[in-house]
Order: C-alpha cells, then sequence, then structure tokens
C-alpha cells in the first residue's frame, strides 16, 4: 500500500456514484446516446413499433421519451435494469463470441440514470395483471416504484439530462447539431431493422418515419428518397462465413464525401474504415478519386469473427478475418457493378406548372406536413420506382437548343460572370503578360510571356481565384439573385436537420434555403456571381463541403462559403476551351489581388525560364 509522508492513503476504492458516472461517461455522450441505448433496448426487446419522443426548450433538449410494444419486464426486473453490470443478453464469457444483440453490457439504463431523471413504465407481454410497474430514478437512486396503468410493452422518460454533471451539459452542441447525430442513429437502425416501424418525433412534430416491411429498398426511399433508391442496384455474394447483401449507387449518383455509406455487421450500424474502403474500391475507376458511392450494406458474419466489445457504445468492431472480409465486400460491389446497365439515363424535363409565377411554387407540390403518396416499386425499368409520368396533355416541350457547342456556351457564360468591371486595380505587375499557345487535356494552359519564358496555368485553379475574388466582392455588397423558380432539394432528416443549422449563415451569404414540408427545401435566392444554377447537386455539394471543414486551417463560415461557391462555379478541370477563352482566363488572372494560387493554395501556375528551358534542352 502506497502511503504519503503523513501516512494517509492515497489510493481508495470510489464510491457508487462516482463509478456510475463515468460509466456513464463513456457510454451517454449526448443526447444522440441516450437515444441509441434505448431504442437498441426496444428492439432487443422484440418490439414490433419504436416511437420516439423529444422536446426542447430555449435550444436544449428537456426531455427524451422512448415508447415500444416490445416484451416488458415484470416488477423485479424493472427495478435490476437499473443496476450495473445487469443484462439479460449474456450469461456466461463465451457469450460474448455469439452475440446477437444490440445491447449487452448491462450498463445503459444504470449509465443514464446516474446522470438524469428517468421514468421507466413497463408491463409484460401477455400480463395476466391490469396493472404494470413504474420507477423514477434520479442521479442514480431510486425515488418512487409503484403500480399504473400503462399498455404491454415500455416506456423510458429521460429528463434533465446532465443536472448533476454540468461541465459535460456545456459542451454540448446546439439543438439542430444534436437533432442531426440522432437523425444519423435512428436512420441506420431503420435501415438494418426494416421490420420494425419506427416514428421520431420532435415537439410533437413528426421528423422520421418508416412502415414495417420486408423489402429494404422501401425503407431507403422512405428516408432518403425515391430518386436515390431508382439509382441503386443490388448487392449479394455468400462466402462460408459471411453473407453480404444490400445496394450500392450507379455511378451516376455519387457524392463528396462517406456520409451516404452505412454498412451493417451482423444487424449493427458500425464505423468500418476497412469495409468503407473496400466498397469504394469496388468502383475502381468508375467514380473520380474525390467522389464516393451512396451504400447500404449488410455483412452477415460468423459472430466468432466480430468482436463487438472494443468500444463502450459499440461503434467499432474488430474483424478477425478483416483481409478476407473487405476483400470480398470488394469484390462483390465490383460483380454488382459489373454485371449492371451504368450508362446515365437522360432526365426527362419536368412539366411546368403555369400557375407558379402567379401563386407561388407551394401550388405545385403537396402542401407541408401532407405525406406524398408512395411510389409503387416494380413498376421502373430496372425493378425500382417508375420516373413520374406526365398527364396527357402537359406541356414538355424540349427547351431550344443553341446552335453553339454546349461546352463553349457554358464556358463563355462562366467568363462573363468573371469578368472584371471598371474601377477595379490595375493588372498585378508581378505576373507578366502572357501569349496563349494552346492547352493541354482540357487542364493546362500553355503561354509564352515576351522575355521566352514557358508558364503553364492550372485553368481551375485560376478560375477558381478569379472567381473567388469576385465571391469576395459580391458577398461584401450582399448582391444576390432570386432565382425565377425556386429550385426543389429533398434531403433525409440528418441532412435537414444541418440545414436548419446552415439556412441562417448561408442568408447572409445570399443563399436564401426555406423549408418546403417533411425533407424538403425551396432554393430562393444564390449570390448573384454564381450565376444559373444547373441543378439541386450543385446545393448539395455545398453542404457536403461545409459539414467538411479544415481541421487543420479552420476558417469562419463565410469565407468556407466563399471558397465553395468559387470551386463550385468556375471552370472545371477537362473543359476544353477555345483559344480566345484561354486567353481570356490568363488576362482575367493577371487581374486578380493574389493570382499565384487558388483559394486552397494550389498553385495557379508554374514557369520554365528561357534559361531553364535551353538546360533542359542541353543548349548551354
Amino acid at each position: 500500500m502506497t502511503q504519503n509522508e503523513t501516512g494517509t492513503r492515497k489510493i481508495r476504492v470510489l464510491d457508487p456514484a462516482t463509478v456510475n458516472q463515468i460509466a456513464a461517461g463513456e457510454v451517454v455522450e449526448r443526447p444522440a446516446s441516450v437515444v441509441k441505448e434505448l431504442v437498441e433496448n426496444a428492439i432487443d426487446a422484440g418490439a414490433r413499433t419504436v416511437r420516439i419522443d423529444m422536446t426542447s426548450v430555449q435550444g436544449g433538449i428537456s426531455a427524451i421519451r422512448v415508447t415500444d410494444d416490445g416484451c416488458g419486464m415484470l416488477p423485479a426486473d424493472a427495478e435490476l435494469a437499473f443496476a450495473p453490470h445487469a443484462t439479460s443478453k449474456i450469461t456466461v464469457i463465451d457469450d460474448l463470441f455469439k452475440i446477437h444483440t444490440l445491447g449487452f453490457r448491462g450498463e445503459a439504463l444504470a449509465s443514464i440514470a446516474a446522470v438524469a431523471k428517468v421514468t421507466l413504465v413497463t408491463k409484460p407481454r401477455g400480463s395476466a395483471t391490469a396493472a404494470g410497474t413504474r420507477l423514477v430514478v434520479i442521479g442514480g437512486a431510486k425515488k418512487e416504484k409503484g403500480e399504473t396503468g400503462t399498455p404491454e410493452g415500455t416506456s423510458v422518460l429521460v429528463e434533465e439530462l446532465f443536472f448533476n454533471t454540468p461541465a459535460r451539459k456545456k459542451f454540448q452542441k446546439n439543438l439542430n447539431t444534436e437533432l442531426a447525430r440522432i437523425h444519423g442513429i435512428l436512420e441506420g437502425l431503420c435501415l438494418a431493422y426494416p421490420q420494425v416501424s419506427f416514428r421520431f418525433y420532435h415537439n410533437n412534430r413528426e421528423q422520421l418515419a418508416t412502415d414495417r416491411t420486408t423489402r429494404p429498398l422501401d425503407t431507403i426511399a422512405r428516408i432518403f428518397g425515391n430518386d436515390c433508391a431508382r439509382e441503386l442496384i443490388p448487392v449479394s455474394s455468400d462466402l462460408p462465413f459471411m453473407h453480404i447483401a444490400g445496394f450500392v449507387s450507379r455511378p451516376a449518383l455519387s457524392r463528396k464525401d462517406r456520409d451516404r455509406i452505412l454498412v451493417a455487421i451482423n444487424d449493427r450500424y458500425i464505423s468500418s474504415p476497412s469495409v468503407t474502403g473496400a466498397i469504394r474500391e469496388g468502383y475502381g475507376t468508375l467514380l473520380p478519386r474525390d467522389r464516393f458511392p451512396v451504400a447500404f450494406l449488410s455483412l452477415a458474419i460468423d459472430t466468432r469473427l466480430v468482436d463487438v466489445n472494443v468500444h463502450p457504445t459499440k461503434r467499432e468492431v474488430r474483424l478477425s478475418k478483416e483481409k478476407e472480409i473487405t476483400e470480398a465486400v470488394r469484390e462483390a460491389v465490383h460483380s454488382a457493378l459489373r454485371k449492371s446497365d451504368l450508362i446515365p439515363e437522360v432526365a426527362v424535363p419536368r412539366p411546368q406548372n403555369r400557375e407558379l409565377e402567379g401563386a407561388g411554387i407551394a401550388s405545385a407540390r403537396t402542401p407541408p406536413g401532407v405525406a406524398e403518396p408512395a411510389v409503387p416499386y416494380g413498376a421502373g425499368t430496372r425493378g425500382l420506382p417508375a420516373a413520374a409520368t406526365p398527364a396527357p396533355g402537359t406541356d414538355v416541350s424540349p427547351a431550344l437548343t443553341e446552335p453553339t457547342h454546349t461546352g463553349t456556351v457554358s464556358t463563355d457564360h462562366r467568363l462573363r460572370q468573371t469578368e472584371l468591371a471598371s474601377g477595379v486595380p490595375p493588372v498585378t505587375v508581378a505576373v507578366p503578360a502572357m501569349e496563349v499557345i494552346g492547352q493541354v487535356g482540357g487542364i493546362y494552359i500553355l503561354a509564352a510571356a515576351a522575355d521566352g519564358e514557358l508558364i503553364i496555368i492550372d485553368q481551375h485553379a485560376a478560375h477558381e481565384r478569379i472567381f473567388y475574388e469576385q465571391v469576395r466582392r459580391s458577398m461584401a455588397a450582399r448582391h444576390a439573385q432570386e432565382l425565377l423558380v425556386p429550385a426543389i432539394i429533398h434531403r433525409p432528416p440528418k441532412d435537414a436537420a444541418i440545414l436548419r443549422e446552415l439556412a441562417p449563415v448561408l442568408a447572409q451569404e445570399g443563399v436564401v434555403i426555406e423549408e418546403f414540408g417533411s425533407g424538403s427545401f425551396l432554393v430562393r435566392a444564390v449570390p448573384a456571381v454564381m450565376g444559373k444554377i444547373e441543378g439541386p447537386e450543385q446545393i448539395d455539394d455545398l453542404v457536403s463541403d461545409l459539414l467538411n471543414s479544415d481541421l487543420d486551417r479552420p476558417v469562419s463560415d463565410r469565407e468556407r462559403i466563399a471558397r465553395i461557391i468559387a470551386c463550385r462555379s468556375a471552370i472545371k478541370a477537362g473543359t476544353v476551351c477555345t483559344h480566345e477563352q484561354c486567353q481570356r482566363i490568363v488576362n482575367q488572372l493577371r487581374a486578380t489581388k493574389t493570382p499565384f494560387t487558388c483559394p486552397h493554395g494550389r498553385p495557379t501556375m508554374i514557369r520554365f525560364s528561357r534559361a531553364k528551358l535551353d538546360e533542359m534542352f542541353k543548349r548551354t
């Protein structure tokens, strides 16, 4: 026993209250952790319907209730459920190697009750008595126990979360961020358990709803939309130790981030960079290096090969045959893509509602809060939802085509947007006047300076710098353009919560987004410098980029928005430009304040001096 100089003991056994709060810190990080643990318990209890009710006051979450129609508990079990390390999921250590449930550590209720006020009401399924059990536990201490009338199943109400740990409460994010985290958890559970009906309400307003189904694709369409479901192809593969099932997207549907790659192992959605990487590798060269697919895969693996006990919240797992498993995933994805028709379908122009201009956009869609009719599966050409068919007599005449090549017209439009107005500072003297020689691969512009230098310009980086400075000026002047017909974008609940949080910041910079019904938003205005919005994909990529900030060099929201708009609006690498267009890019770059790099720090140009060229050709 170690003692200090006065003989007082330094090592002591912690009291139960402190032990429970430490355990709570591992399991209950935030309100979303409470939702996860309680919903997982409901699923393990055999629930067919799970309802989550959340209330918030003054921007903070005040209460969370999870109600299920599962097996319920007897009075003795209900009381024992709050004891640390009490569980119905395992009995002996060998059970850890054959786990088929979501919860098993026996810490959820004890950990939650250690840092909140918890009221549990439960009644066993098929109970002969009319009354159920009601327990109230505050800060880990039992305060009330008695009988109460209740339906079969279990209801857990959590209030005053972190009331006795103010330091942890202080570090909670704002309401919309917490909502987004809850949506992310529920999306994974809905996809893993399509046979369970889920309902999520915030202040009595429905946020997410799924119906019981035997078709996972129905649940995907319900959460992520029919447009997403139409672009998915099935994946299936059997190995001696694993079965792979699910869906991956055609290359036409891709994202800037990995957020839409959801992987479940033995019905538990987890984070696995190795499996996610294998899915991406399955696409090979079908996707650009900086794009990621949409994927919903379920892996049923021999439980002896999966260790789910490596993380307190079970977010991560350890795989014994990781190399074989990831290779099987890669091959399953590659095989599914190889056997599928991957030629992108041309989108049919949607009929324009003639009442929009006079009556507003709401006349063209289902009113907010009213559910849209489901699209039946099996009606499409690929066994997926059929596209909407215009009603007879509807005007769907295609737009007139320009006689000039489409790419040239688009490039001219972008260059006109970045023509500098009169009165701007003179061209940067540090960059010499250049005469364009030509273009290589639609990526690099070759130019010659008067002193014989050869200058190679990255056209996208250069135009991004030009656009960025235009965007900054436009933002300072608050120049925004209202769209003649607002663009409608549809987002799953998680993205919708994030959009609500970003909306005020975006509005300050000219991107006006308004919520329009469940999961739908109207884009009413964009910064004038962005020009015409070519499709909702621009807004989708804008939001994705905003969520993936540069952690090494954090910048303000305004700066990030300016960089992203510039990147999205600039002429892309691979765009073949005319000689005159290349010269305009060079001239505009010379007129910028900082012509040497793009907003992200990549060089816009490199030079070869005449002396260096002579040396390379051994003319010295």
